[in-house]
């Protein structure tokens, strides 16, 4: 059973997350920070796509590789 206490401080925590929000999306810098969300998400999914390129290639690389030996 939840006492009274972690009730309370699960709802404040809950308060304190939509101000920090609210913040975010409609305060001072929240354009800039919008912007830097979709520069790091862009270059997240680049890395990522570079990373299988990448893994495939080298994996392509050693199976022409073996081939080339036999």
């Amino acid at each position: 059973m939840s006492t009274i206490k972690e009730k309370t401080l699960r709802e404040l925590q809950t308060k304190v997350h939509d101000l920090e929000d609210f913040i975010a999306k409609n305060g001072i810098g929240s354009s800039y920070l919008s912007r830097a969300e979709k520069i790091q998400r862009n270059l997240n999914i680049g890395l990522f796509i570079g990373g299988v390129a990448l893994v495939g290639g080298i994996i392509a690389y050693q199976i022409l590789k073996s081939e080339d030996e036999e």
